[in-house]
């Protein structure tokens, strides 16, 4: 895979060489219809125009529609054969010894946008959206804050991902700003409750799988086929409202500390691209039941890390975190999803819950890195116990190869104050 160059100047640093490819949806220009896109260096290519070009001729993708589509869900549901198909097509245009696309000036022109120029947009329509709780670091000291260290992680915790169902209609792409929530929080003493802004703004830093193929009502996928329904991978923020989720998640879970606003990644990673950075879980115990217990288990080795930038200063790094610190694996997320005869569908998002590690600096929100405000946060010289109005919070992901990068771009997202009621 390093052998593989691109005739597309990529610099060294780039999330998106040859071996990388992952698929967004974009604008070409103010106005212009949405179109899937791959990302090559500074470049997006526009898949409707080598689709338009006769390029994609083998035997799933010929004559397919896919990438005349305005979202990537009919490509998704397509599966691996489509999937393998184009990822060796486009890797083959893109190579610097193929001269179909490098020598022909007008195609060449007319398919690489230059990134600076395209807008980005929410790459598939989410039907669904589920947020499981799968680091058994970021379990265990939420636990120990709001319990005590007597029993931080409940004992069911071990046996099966815990999730609850999110709210898709409020993810959000990358660059869109958040408006600070209203809520009810807990009352102090025998007060009414507060009513108003939260005054606990968190982030949470995730990332998701997009569903591929789903599946019928009522038919579990078995968890060694479950990579066949993940289409790839994305950045995600579940930004989270803490005092307005400690006040009404008991007993059924989030509400509106929650769907207020989710901010995914642009560009999905495939699992292809990912695979030479795959790495073994932590060890699971006891044992998980058989409809969880992996023939093949991976997570993949994915540096994350999270940013706050104050307005007017220069942004402070807060956390740095790693995919393979997930206890709970995608593959077993999505076939625990469905063994209850759940059906997903293409597009439909699972988020992993945020990702921790052991280390106080790879924690994945300020409720674990400020201990829920009572360890304040130096940031360029001012402090964050949550987030403020105008902070921006930047992640980044990136998989470190033999001389080059397979990355997720970044998933930005700033505060704004509330309204006025």
């Amino acid at each position: 895979m390093a052998e593989l160059k691109s005739f597309v100047e990529v610099s060294p640093e780039s999330h998106f060489p040859i071996q990388n490819l992952p698929y967004g949806v974009f604008k070409p220009q103010s106005g212009s219809s949405p179109r899937p896109g791959v990302a090559i260096g500074d470049f997006v290519l526009d898949l409707s125009v080598i689709s338009s070009a006769g390029l994609f001729s083998g035997p799933v993708l010929n004559g397919s529609d896919c990438f005349h589509q305005p979202t990537l869900n009919k490509f998704s549901s397509m599966g691996r054969p489509a999937w393998t198909e184009a990822r060796a097509t486009i890797q083959k245009l893109l190579s610097d010894t193929e001269s179909t696309l490098r020598d022909n000036v007008s195609l060449r022109q007319e398919a690489l946008i230059p990134m600076s120029k395209v807008e980005m947009l929410v790459p598939v329509t989410i039907g669904d959206y589920t947020d499981f709780f799968t680091s058994m670091y970021h379990a265990k000291n939420c636990g120990l804050i709001f319990r005590g260290p007597e029993n931080p992680i409940n004992p069911n915790w071990f046996h099966l991902p815990i999730a609850y169902h999110g709210r898709a209609s409020s993810v959000v792409i990358s660059g869109t700003d958040i408006v600070r929530p209203r809520g009810q929080a807990p009352p102090a003493g025998k007060s009414s409750p507060y009513f108003g802004p939260s005054r606990k703004l968190d982030f949470e830093l995730e990332m998701a799988a997009i569903v591929g193929p789903g599946n019928d009502l009522g038919t579990p996928i078995d968890v060694n086929n479950a990579s066949d329904h993940i289409f790839g991978l994305v950045l995600l923020n579940d930004w989270s409202a803490r005092d307005i989720q400690g006040w009404e998640y008991v007993p059924l879970g989030p509400f509106l500390g929650k769907s207020f606003g989710t901010t995914i990644s642009p560009w999905i990673v495939t699992l292809d691209a990912l695979e030479p950075f795959a790495c073994d879980p932590p060890k699971q115990d006891p044992s998980p039941l058989p409809y969880l217990a992996e023939k093949t288990s991976k997570n993949f080795d994915i540096q994350l890390e999270v940013q706050i930038k104050p307005d007017g200063l220069e942004p402070s790094v807060v956390t740095k975190s790693n995919f393979k610190h997930l206890y709970w694996t995608v593959t077993q997320q999505l076939a625990h999803h469905t063994v209850n005869g759940c059906n997903l569908r293409p597009g439909d998002l699972l988020g992993t819950g945020t990702i921790s590690g052991p280390d106080p600096d790879s924690v994945g929100c300020l409720l674990e890195r400020t201990w829920n405000g009572q360890n304040p946060l130096s940031l360029n010289g001012t402090s964050r116990t949550f987030l403020e109005d105008g902070d921006e919070v930047l992640f980044t992901g990136i998989c470190k190869g033999n001389g080059y990068n397979v990355g997720f771009g970044t998933c930005t997202g700033k505060i704004l104050p509330s309204p006025a009621l």
